[in-house]
């Protein structure tokens, strides 16, 4: 039998452990995010509520006409938030092939409010808001790296999205640090040590067997230090997931270097969630 997804830590627990990744997280400085550039009008900035919580989320709602799906887009660990989907076309791409698409920051990143507890509490509250801006149609997630590292969290607890593309995403965001940040191993230690429910509750691989999507991809690149090639091919086992690994590709690298074949994967993947049986 599949062992039962890790509990949410308790609360003070969860608080602690947002607190102590922020800490331990590469520093970021908080920018204005700059308003969608025109080639993608239309398009409606707005602000989604967060349940129990203080605050909004900023976000943007693109919509696409005769639509048959709609896609959250959960940006990376960047300052720019959910205007790193400016580039790189994902947006225009959605759109030709008849999906809405909705980004929005994070919070602590541009117009959103502070972080309270951890982030796949947002990724839920914004695909509360996708499902209420899209009725009746299939739910996708599109989520890169840190984006689709929350985003995993919080769809194997949720039902109701049919498919997900998933760029870069660690099986745990403390072991990625140890990889790419090994001086912090004391604080990371710590962590493990001082809030264990956290620590487990933040390994990926416990939450990947329990996404209930039609369709998924899992990708990196073949020379990203933090994510290494096996790391993204276990998480795909383990979710019973596409696996795809882009040659000599960096971490946030292979949308640059396979720009068509990873918007042409996410495509291909929301397709094959769209069509029941398939």
């Amino acid at each position: 039998m599949t062992p039962a997804p890790p509990p949410r830590p308790p609360r003070w627990e969860e608080r602690a452990a947002q607190r102590l990744l922020v800490a331990l997280a590469p520093r970021l400085p908080r920018v204005e995010i700059p308003a969608p550039p025109k080639r993608l009008a239309p398009y409606e900035r707005f602000t989604i509520p967060r349940a129990g919580r203080a605050g909004g989320l900023a976000a943007t709602w693109y919509p696409a006409p005769a639509a048959r799906g709609a896609v959250l887009l959960v940006h990376p660990w960047m300052e720019w938030g959910q205007a790193y989907f400016h580039r790189r076309g994902r947006v225009e791409a959605l759109r030709r092939a008849g999906y809405h698409a909705l980004s929005f920051d994070l919070p602590g990143f541009g117009g959103s409010a502070a972080p309270d507890g951890l982030y796949d509490r947002d990724v839920e509250d914004a695909l509360a808001a996708l499902a209420a801006r899209a009725p009746g149609l299939p739910l996708h997630v599109w989520g890169i790296s840190s984006g689709g590292y929350w985003a995993l969290a919080a769809l194997a607890r949720r039902g109701g999205v049919a498919g997900a593309m998933f760029e870069d995403v660690a099986p745990h965001l403390l072991r990625w640090s140890r990889r790419v940040a090994p001086l912090g191993a004391p604080a990371y230690l710590c962590f493990e040590l001082l809030l264990p429910r956290a620590f487990r509750y933040l390994d990926m691989a416990r939450h990947a067997p329990h996404l209930t999507l039609r369709a998924a991809t899992f990708l990196s690149g073949a020379l990203d230090r933090g994510v290494r090639p096996a790391d993204t091919e276990r998480l795909a086992r383990l979710a019973g997931a596409a696996c795809r690994i882009v040659p000599d590709a960096p971490h946030l690298g292979a949308i640059k270097q396979a720009t068509r074949e990873v918007i042409g994967l996410a495509l291909e993947t929301f397709e094959r969630a769209n069509t029941p049986g398939t």
